[in-house]
């Protein structure tokens, strides 16, 4: 298991749980007030301080100029390119999905994604008066959750290998659907004169597919797991290896990229688009979750996702477009940081919720 598995498990042997002896500091008044939910709340609270303490460790070792932030475009390529395709392949080859599509897991999730994409780019284009581009830019920043540089370590931080597993279900269709819509709006309102041509989208989304790791390492860990054959010895322990530096690393590499970003100009708009990201998408993936049914765990995993901040496809769109790059950095930088506290604030609710 990764290092920030083990933070978030009971060691075995009866050990405690290190974030649980936390509790022991509280008044006693405090403890009677919170009750049964005092030590997972703890847990949780630590968990996810720690999580984030990373991201800002990797972005004040590049600010300070101790790492120049240039070193975060290899540390993220590692990261994506090797240690979480090896973390997904070696999930897919030894968990148990029991055969099914959580339909309505992928549906609370990209309804809220829905809602959030739709509200970002009317506040872009009919509150703050920008183009339709610019308003692509908007939805994107407010519905592309950072589901694998941030979102991965995060869920196993806080919710474990069986969160991990259900969140790989999500990001093993998320990143096809997401990036299929981003092909589409830049067709549409790419600026060409030229008609839309679905021919050309399906051939750009199946090439952007072939080569993205993540993606070959779901279907080859499916097709391994298909097999039934028991992974050898000497490869799994290279797997391991690296699969377990995935979680750190990511997010020390996250934290060191966001000096490349930073906040400059008109910040009001990113501000609201902020606040739809963190507030109003997660509050529609809780509420759809509990109108569905999920299961707890499932519930808390959509919740999370939902809560969690745009990475850097929005401003990647934003170049492409030409427009917007402001907009998204101010908005994924400010999101980065306020989500700290958003996330705590929603995992805390969800597990009050769902128990």
């Amino acid at each position: 298991m990764g290092c920030l598995v083990a933070f978030a498990v009971e060691k075995k042997g009866g050990g405690a749980n290190p974030f649980h002896r936390a509790a022991a500091g509280l008044p006693l008044i405090a403890q009677i007030a919170v009750g049964p939910y005092q030590s997972s709340m703890t847990a949780l609270v630590e968990t996810i301080l720690f999580v984030f303490s990373l991201v800002a460790l990797g972005y004040a070792c590049g600010r300070s100029g101790y790492l120049k932030p240039d070193i975060g475009e290899g540390v993220s390529a590692f990261a994506v390119n090797v240690a979480m395709p090896l973390l997904l392949f070696r999930t897919m080859i030894g968990a148990d999905f029991n055969g099914a599509a959580p339909w309505r897991f992928w549906g609370v999730y990209f309804a809220s994604v829905i809602v959030a994409w739709t509200a970002g780019h009317l506040i872009t284009t009919r509150i703050f008066g920008r183009d339709s581009q610019a308003g692509v830019v908007g939805g994107v920043s407010s519905a592309f959750s950072n589901l694998v540089l941030l979102g991965i370590p995060f869920i196993l931080g806080v919710l474990g290998q069986p969160g991990f597993e259900v969140l790989s279900l999500l990001i093993s269709i998320h990143l096809p659907i997401m990036i299929m819509a981003s092909i589409i709006m830049f067709e549409v309102f790419g600026g060409s004169d030229e008609a839309v041509q679905p021919l050309r989208i399906v051939r750009t989304f199946l090439l952007k597919m072939a080569v993205n790791p993540l993606i070959v390492a779901i279907i080859f860990g499916q097709i391994w797991r298909a097999t039934g054959f028991a992974m050898p010895a000497l490869p799994m322990r290279l797997v391991d290896a690296l699969a377990n530096t995935a979680g750190p690393v990511a997010l020390f590499a996250m934290g060191l990229s966001l000096c490349r970003f930073g906040i400059s100009g008109n910040v009001r708009p990113a501000l609201v688009l902020s606040g739809v990201k963190l507030l109003l998408m997660p509050a529609v993936a809780l509420c759809l979750a509990w109108l569905v049914g999920l299961s707890p765990l499932t519930a808390k995993v959509a919740v999370a996702a939902a809560a969690l901040p745009s990475g850097v496809n929005s401003y990647l769109i934003a170049i492409q477009f030409g427009t917007g790059q402001a907009l998204a950095s101010n908005q994924m930088t400010i999101a980065t940081a306020l989500a700290a506290l958003s996330t705590a604030f929603w995992l805390l609710l969800a597990q009050f919720i769902f128990g």
